[in-house]
C-alpha cells in the first residue's frame, strides 16, 4: 500500500495539524508503511503564502519522501477583506466564499500532479480542513481521499462551502468524539467515519520540580500549551486571567 499526506506546508514546525501530520507519517514509516507527503514550497502557516520558501522538488526528510510544488500568486487584499469578516463572525456571501478559497494558499503544480500520479496511490490523506489544499485536493480522486479535518467550531466551519467536501470524500477521521458529532451536526457526510486520535509518545523523562525551577514558579500556576496567537484566542485567555485574579485574590501565574 502507498499513501500519501497532503498538507498545506510540511516539517518541524508550529502547529497541532503540521505536527500530527509529521509524526503521524514518520511512525507510519516506521512500521512499514510507503508513505510519501505532498505539499506546497510555503514554510508554515505564518509565512506569506505568495512566496516559495523551499525551491520545487523532492526531499528527503527523516526518511519520508516530501513533495514540494510551487504556490500559487493570490490577491492578498480580496482574501484579507473576507477573512476578517470571518474572524469576527460574520456571514459571508457564496461568492465572497469562493474568493476566499481560490485565495487563500493553492498550488496548481501539487493539483496537476496528484490528478496525473492518482493511480500510484492507494488514498490521499488531507489534512486540515479549511485550506484549499484540502478543499481542491480532495475533490481530484474523492474515492480516495481521507480527510482529517482537525475540526472546530470557528467561523470557517459554518461555510457552505464545505458542505460537498465532507459529503464527498471517502473517509473521516478524527481526533475525538467532539468533533465527530460537532461534524455531523454541521454536514451531512456520508463517508465512512472513525475517531482515531492522536499518538503520544510514553518513553519521555519529566521532572515538574525542574521546570518550576526554571521559570521560577513557587506558587499556582495555569499553564497554557499552545501558539501563541490571535487565532488561538490567547487574548481572550488573557484577558479573561486577569479578571479572575482581580476577582479572586489568588496568588497565580499564567505561563
Amino acid at each position: 500500500m502507498k499513501i500519501a499526506f497532503v498538507i498545506p506546508w510540511y516539517g518541524d514546525i508550529p502547529g497541532g495539524a503540521e505536527n500530527e501530520c509529521r509524526r503521524t507519517a514518520e511512525n507510519l514509516k516506521k512500521c512499514g508503511v510507503d508513505v510519501e507527503i505532498i505539499t506546497t514550497c510555503a514554510k508554515q502557516f505564518l509565512s506569506d503564502w505568495n512566496t516559495d520558501y523551499y525551491k520545487e522538488g523532492i526531499y528527503t526528510e527523516n526518511g519520508i519522501t516530501v513533495r514540494r510544488f510551487s504556490v500559487r500568486k493570490r490577491d492578498t487584499r480580496k482574501f484579507d477583506e473576507i477573512n476578517f469578516k470571518l474572524m469576527h463572525n460574520h456571514k459571508i456571501s457564496p461568492v465572497e466564499e469562493q474568493i476566499f478559497m481560490e485565495n487563500m494558499i493553492n498550488s496548481d503544480d501539487l493539483y496537476s500532479y496528484i490528478q496525473n500520479h492518482g493511480k500510484e496511490y492507494d488514498y490521499f490523506f488531507f489534512i486540515p480542513y479549511m485550506f484549499g489544499t484540502t478543499y481542491y485536493g480532495s475533490q481530484i480522486h474523492p474515492e480516495k481521499s481521507i480527510l482529517i479535518p482537525c475540526l472546530h467550531d470557528e467561523s470557517y466551519a459554518y461555510m457552505d462551502i464545505f458542505k460537498d467536501m465532507f459529503k464527498n470524500v471517502k473517509a473521516i477521521i478524527y481526533n475525538s468524539d467532539p468533533e465527530k458529532e460537532f461534524a455531523n451536526k454541521m454536514y451531512n457526510i456520508k463517508g465512512h467515519q472513525i475517531v482515531i486520535g492522536v499518538g503520544m509518545d510514553t518513553d519521555i523523562s519529566y521532572n515538574p520540580q525542574r521546570f518550576r525551577n526554571k521559570y521560577n514558579l513557587h506558587n499556582n500556576f495555569l499553564l497554557y500549551a499552545g501558539r501563541r496567537d490571535s487565532g488561538k484566542n490567547v487574548s481572550t485567555l488573557i484577558e479573561y486571567f486577569i479578571k479572575y485574579k482581580e476577582a479572586s485574590k489568588e496568588d497565580i501565574k499564567l505561563v
